[in-house]
C-alpha cells in the first residue's frame, strides 16, 4: 500500500468537508452558536445540549453529499 494514496484520500476528504460546510453554512453557524453559548460562564457543554442543531446540520451534510458536491 502506497502512503501517497493515504494522503490523496485525506486531501479529498478535507476538500469534501469544506464544500459541505459551504453548502450548510447556516446550519453550521447555528450549531456553532449553540455550542458557544452553552460554553459561556460556569455552564459546561454536555451531551445532547445542542442535539437539535446537530441533527439539522447532519441532515444537511447528508443531503448535500447525496446530491454530489460540486
Amino acid at each position: 500500500m502506497s502512503s501517497s494514496n493515504v494522503w490523496t484520500r485525506s486531501r479529498a476528504r478535507m476538500r469534501l468537508l469544506s464544500e459541505l460546510l459551504a453548502q450548510c453554512s447556516g446550519e453550521a453557524a447555528a450549531y456553532g452558536k449553540c455550542v458557544a453559548s452553552t460554553n459561556t460562564g460556569k455552564q459546561e457543554l454536555t451531551k445532547n445540549m445542542c442535539v437539535k442543531e446537530f441533527e439539522v446540520l447532519k441532515i444537511c451534510f447528508q443531503s448535500a453529499a447525496k446530491k454530489g458536491v460540486k
